[in-house]
């Protein structure tokens, strides 16, 4: 039935045409993978905030400047803080394979690298717990400038599927990955086993925001997520009296079926003391 030149069918064409021409617009590799990866949120997330004075950790950051002669950041510093912090959160540092909690091999920590302002691409740094805030970053660095050089093989890989494939055949890739590369932990179809690591990290701070809580990328089975803000000053409470400080605040996203309550506290608060104490990191 057609009323006042609307018939169902057409308005259904003419949607679906709409929704191609989205899809087939340039959009960069992340948005494609976003199209073809998320639905409607109905998976358990745990959600954490925790607000730091940063006046340690920003003297600390500039000490290791000047001592190392290596570009630290802040960022650097929480994914040391991080991983260390699954290091005494074992129960933590699993993902689920075929309806059982497996423990990763080792910490990797994976960082959100801006691509020219185009596009983010994950730069895994290995076994971060066991390295110093400065090796981090020189292997962040390193990571990086292959990123944004094209030299990153599992990167111009992901980005000629999502250019070639529909998001109907990127879904089923990704879900054939999540199994391989981010359950079973095995190196396949261009791209490395554990891709984000097993716990991300993402400097939302770099864009002038003060906080985000990030969503969880299913396939890669990264257990948790931190999220660096914005530094900016506020009004602390010190020693009894208010006064102004550089605050920062981190934000966590986990996997609520690995990670519950007593657990996210403790990483937490093992990530709060490392960033009010940063000389921790150090030993």
């Amino acid at each position: 039935m057609e009323v006042g030149g609307w018939h169902p069918g057409a308005a259904a064409r003419r949607a679906r045409a709409e929704e191609l021409s989205l899809v087939a617009s340039p959009r960069s590799t992340r948005r494609k993978l976003a199209v073809a990866t998320w639905r409607p949120s109905r998976d358990g997330r745990l959600y954490g905030r925790v607000a730091i004075d940063a006046t340690a950790l920003l003297k600390f950051v500039a000490d290791l400047r000047e001592s190392s002669g290596v570009r630290v950041s802040v960022t650097h510093v929480v994914g040391k803080a991080a991983a260390r912090a699954m290091r005494e959160v074992p129960e933590a540092h699993a993902r689920v394979v075929l309806g059982r909690i497996v423990e990763f091999p080792r910490c990797d920590v994976g960082f959100a690298v801006d691509i020219a302002g185009e596009d983010l691409a994950p730069v895994k740094v290995a076994a971060a717990d066991t390295l110093s805030v400065p090796e981090i970053a020189q292997a962040l660095e390193a990571g990086a400038l292959d990123l944004r050089a094209g030299r990153d093989p599992a990167y111009l890989m992901t980005s000629r599927l999502a250019r070639l494939l529909p998001p109907s055949l990127i879904r089923a890739a990704l879900n054939l990955a999540s199994v391989v590369n981010g359950g079973l932990g095995r190196a396949a179809f261009g791209q490395p086993a554990f891709p984000l690591g097993s716990v991300f990290v993402s400097n939302v701070g770099a864009f002038g925001l003060d906080e985000v809580l990030l969503a969880q990328v299913p396939f890669a089975r990264v257990p948790v997520y931190v999220c660096v803000g914005r530094i900016s000053d506020a009004a602390l409470v010190v020693d009894g009296q208010v006064m102004v400080r550089p605050q920062l605040i981190v934000t966590f996203t986990s996997d609520h079926r690995i990670v519950d309550g007593a657990q996210a506290g403790r990483f937490v608060h093992a990530v709060k003391e490392a960033l009010l104490n940063p000389s921790l990191l150090s030993s």
